[in-house]
């Protein structure tokens, strides 16, 4: 069953609070790479751990099993850099919606604010909703 296109412009709830801590960086950086120690910059890709959680609401919210995403494409647009202490949110909004061959292609954008709600990070998405069968 395809996604139904009235999702397009809508926004998902904000995720839970997520308190960027010195141990959190390090064990994303040493799953995704060489490491990191504490005053070098936070891992430009960190910010996929918020994301992945409003998408993960998303596709519960409207009914897409996780098991049928192929995950496209990623960006990262920051305001500012990420600090250990950092509280943040993200909000999920859906961008854009098209069929191609039987497929569901969405766009995501997930804004990534502080506690003062101001924008820090905003992460584009490209997500392939497979077709049955495929």
């Amino acid at each position: 069953m395809a996604v139904d296109q009235s999702l397009v412009g809508r926004d998902f709830p904000p995720t839970r609070p997520y308190r960027v801590t010195e141990e959190k960086v390090r064990e994303f950086a040493t799953a995704a790479g060489p490491g990191w120690e504490a005053g070098d910059p936070i891992p430009a890709t960190f910010p996929i751990v918020l994301a992945f959680e409003a998408m993960n609401s998303f596709l519960a919210d409207v009914g897409v099993e996780l098991s049928r995403i192929v995950h496209g494409e990623q960006r990262f647009a920051y305001s500012r850099p990420l600090a250990p202490g950092d509280l943040l949110t993200a909000t999920l909004s859906v961008a854009s919606l098209r069929q191609i061959g039987g497929n569901d292609i969405i766009g995501t954008v997930s804004t990534i604010a502080d506690e003062s709600g101001a924008p820090v990070c905003t992460t584009t998405a490209t997500l392939v909703h497979r077709g049955e069968g495929q």
